[in-house]
């Protein structure tokens, strides 16, 4: 199991739907949260894309060099760049962090930021865009000259001189649950996510996505995308996510969900089909809590509760053939640590303790040298 943090590039705070405890997002505060993403031990990060966010290649440029082990998630964006610069930009973020780059996909969803982008394809066109755009970006970081000639893209002579680290190329993860999006993910991409619906949704998105994979000779990975609020206690979890949405109104609701109504996203409908923008009964699954989608866009769940069960609900979605867990929390620095003190100790993660780590805690609030010098204080003290 592989858990990432994620990069609040279009701020943060303690609250949703208002303007009370809000966080400006700055690059102290992003490093602040990839660095302890790095010493926690996440495997790696998220950075969201689009007009709301600072640019995720500038930011992920931005972090590399002050984290060590941590990977970053980062955007391409058929239709908005060509594959081959996509491509080469790939190359060069992968050789110099030394193979920490992996690969988000994303289409997009709202027509109406792409048109102010310079992008006017309908959904399933864009989609076969994305499909042309895949395969010139994987045969020019293979190493091959690239000629194509699609119904979008066109490109003679293409290539990319100087190689990634990573073989063949850095991973491509892509989220999309209509069919066009899935004919897609079937043909390109290395781990298809989902956004965090019930265990029986997820379960026939993956072997709808293994079916299609394995008739055109592929085998997938699977992740999925959600927001956590753990607690020491079931009380505390959820009087906690009560708080986050404390100042959210009917008034803000219903403008967030008519914003989010005009986008043509699949994934984002069946988001908003969880609630219906009704915030009586929120508890789409056992833990599982639409709140976040009341007025966030995107991935609109958290999983809610103690460690114990917050930890079980994920080995639950893991036994379905999930193995990446995209989490964040409200606000993404306190809920960074949080997350990691409470649920890794539960969770068969992939991740190698440094076994020259001080983990023993001395009776006077420091860390100990060694277990020798803790037990020495401790005697003394007793005596």
């Amino acid at each position: 199991m592989e858990i990432f943090w994620f990069i609040p590039t279009h701020g943060d705070g303690r609250y949703l739907g208002t303007s009370e405890g809000t966080r400006p997002v700055n690059y102290s505060y992003c490093k602040q949260i990839a660095q302890a993403a790095d010493t926690l031990g996440y495997s790696g990060v998220l950075l969201p894309t689009g007009k709301s966010c600072e640019d995720a290649w500038i930011a992920a440029s931005m972090l590399a060099p002050v984290t060590e082990k941590l990977k970053f998630l980062v955007a391409v964006r058929p239709g908005l760049t060509s594959p081959t610069l996509s491509a080469r930009m790939a190359a060069t973020f992968d050789r110099f962090s030394k193979g920490r780059l992996l690969v988000n996909v994303v289409a997009g969803g709202d027509p109406v930021e792409l048109a102010g982008d310079g992008l006017f394809l309908n959904h399933d066109d864009r989609y076969e865009l994305t499909d042309e755009f895949l395969s010139i970006w994987r045969e020019a970081l293979n190493g091959s000259d690239v000629d194509f000639d699609g119904n979008y893209l066109n490109v003679k002579g293409g290539e990319v001189l100087y190689p990634p680290v990573q073989k063949p190329y850095p991973p491509l993860y892509f989220g999309g649950s209509s069919s066009a999006a899935m004919n897609v993910a079937s043909n390109h991409v290395d781990v298809y996510l989902t956004w965090g619906e019930s265990p029986e949704k997820v379960k026939e998105k993956i072997e709808t996505m293994k079916n299609k994979a394995a008739k055109k000779g592929r085998t997938l990975r699977f992740g999925i995308r959600l927001h956590v609020i753990v607690r020491k206690t079931e009380e505390e979890a959820w009087k906690s996510a009560e708080e986050l949405i404390e100042h959210v109104d009917e008034e803000t609701i219903q403008s967030a969900q008519k914003a989010f109504a005009k986008m043509d996203s699949e994934g984002q409908k069946r988001m908003i089909e969880l609630h219906k923008g009704d915030r009586s009964d929120l508890e789409v699954s056992p833990n599982l809590w639409a709140g976040v989608g009341l007025v966030r866009g995107g991935a609109g769940t958290a999983l809610v509760g103690d460690a114990e069960t917050v930890a079980e609900r994920m080995k639950e979605y893991a036994d379905l053939g999930i193995d990446t867990f995209i989490l964040s929390g409200y606000p993404h620095l306190e809920e960074a640590y949080r997350t990691a003190e409470l649920l890794f100790p539960r969770l068969p993660l992939n991740h190698h303790h440094d076994e020259n780590e001080r983990t023993f805690i001395s009776p006077f609030g420091g860390v100990a040298a060694n277990k020798e010098s803790f037990e020495k204080q401790t005697t003394n003290m007793s005596k």
